[in-house]
């Protein structure tokens, strides 16, 4: 064991002092052919106006100093360790259970191994790998002009940068290119709102006339009015809940529309064996309604769906806006496609609406215990901005883990809404469903 431990530590030392040697090369920084070329490696060193003006250097020697600080911490705590095993072996033993407490155990020098040495050095490879090092240009003979400057940023970062630029350079021009899912990656991203653009934006080459108000609601639109070229699947039969190569997997049936009429209605679901649970914690929309009978006028629905909440809505005189984002389906088309107002907005995104102007937030399939307590947290605030004094807070079905269950609650009752729903059931053995529906009191 202890020879083992040492062994460990001498390899760990040699890789970290041949990663300084590689680090501090100079053709690990740049091309072979600027070693031979003085010029080019004045350049290098130079801040002038034929150099790295702006290029900051005090950034990369701060982000060098803290990889070094890392690895002399790590070869401390590997020298340290060593010389500890090293005396232990030595002394003289008296027994060997005193023999067996004093050698580490495997459990202690795996733990030992992740937590001292495998996690800084892991650290300090991902530092010395973030740092963004100017390079001059391979495809250029102009000096002057052989400079493409990397900035000293975040790898990430960069890259959406780079996503950003590469999206945005066609602002003007008879045609925008079809690049809706690079905008949508770039908004999830963060990036958001996205830059206008004056350029005509594609769609598809078989758009038909849309159906009428009444037929749209409950029935799917035709094929030809979706632009399909960046989801695996071609028309709207192969969304089917059944089809396991359909291309998503967050709410799984909403493109099924005889089992999107049965919802919210208390008609219980095609499958038995959810049927009880789908009693309990789905609430019915004439209910929800009733507890404000003629005030409910506007709302919002923040879940992954086709609009199916807001068509039931929409036969009860209530305007819902629905968000939606096309994650591996035609969500937002579909919705519009239908009647119904679409909201093309992140979770990362304050909603485009006014104070104390919603009658109703309602929220179904959307976080299911996936997202962060903070991230929720802020989701929630803006949820209370929009909603007026008065208004619903519809929690439908939130599906966390049994665990979680009392964190969870005290996200939704921070805010000392009034209880006119509370429900708690399984969802399986370690999972629960949570539904309730909260009213917003009067501040002033």
């Amino acid at each position: 064991m202890v020879a083992m431990q040492l062994v460990m530590g001498v390899f760990v030392i040699c890789i970290s002092m041949a990663s300084l040697h590689r680090f501090y090369t100079t053709n690990s920084f740049l091309p072979g052919s600027l070693v031979d070329d003085p010029a080019q490696c004045a350049r290098f060193h130079t801040v002038d106006d034929g150099g790295y003006e702006r290029f900051d250097l005090r950034a990369l020697a701060d982000r060098v100093d803290d990889v070094l600080v890392q690895l002399a911490e790590l070869q401390d705590k590997l020298e340290a360790t060593a010389l500890k095993v090293g005396k232990k072996s030595k002394k003289h033993r008296r027994s060997h259970h005193r023999q067996h407490d004093d050698n580490m155990t495997m459990v202690e020098f795996r733990r030992f191994l992740e937590d001292e040495v495998i996690h800084p050095l892991y650290s300090a490879h991902i530092a010395l790998r973030l740092i963004r090092i100017p390079r001059p240009s391979s495809d250029s003979d102009d000096a002057a002009t052989a400079t493409s400057v990397d900035p000293l940023v975040n790898f990430f970062g960069a890259e959406e940068t780079r996503n950003w630029t590469r999206t945005w350079a066609t602002t003007s021009g008879p045609r925008c290119p079809d690049d809706w899912d690079l905008a949508q990656r770039l908004m999830l991203g963060g990036c958001d709102p996205l830059p206008r653009r004056r350029c005509l934006a594609p769609a598809s080459k078989l758009f038909t006339r849309p159906k009428p108000i009444n037929a749209s609601l409950w029935t799917l639109p035709d094929d030809g009015n979706v632009r399909w070229d960046r989801y695996h699947c071609r028309g709207y039969g192969c969304l089917s809940a059944r089809n396991p190569r359909r291309g998503y997997d967050r709410c799984v049936g909403c493109f099924d529309m005889d089992r999107e009429k049965a919802r919210w209605m208390g008609m219980g679901r095609p499958n038995k064996t959810v049927v009880v649970v789908a009693a309990i914690t789905e609430f019915r929309i004439d209910d929800v309604l009733a507890v404000k009978p003629g005030e409910v006028r506007l709302g919002l629905d923040v879940s992954v769906t086709t609009g199916s909440f807001a068509a039931r809505m929409r036969e009860r005189g209530v305007t819902i806006l629905s968000t939606a984002l096309n994650v591996g389906a035609p969500f937002a088309e579909t919705i519009a496609l239908r009647g119904l107002l679409p909201l093309y907005a992140t979770l990362s995104q304050r909603l485009p609406l006014f104070d104390n102007t919603m009658d109703l937030v309602h929220t179904s399939g959307f976080f299911d215990a996936w997202v962060d307590l903070q991230l929720l947290d802020f989701v929630l605030f803006d949820w209370d901005r929009v909603l007026r004094p008065g208004g619903l807070l519809w929690v439908d079905r939130f599906a966390c883990e049994r665990k979680d269950l009392d964190d969870y609650m005290y996200m939704f009752l921070q805010f000392r809404y009034k209880k006119h729903r509370w429900v708690v059931s399984f969802k399986s053995k370690d999972e629960v469903y949570l539904s309730a529906l909260l009213e917003k009191p009067p501040r002033s």
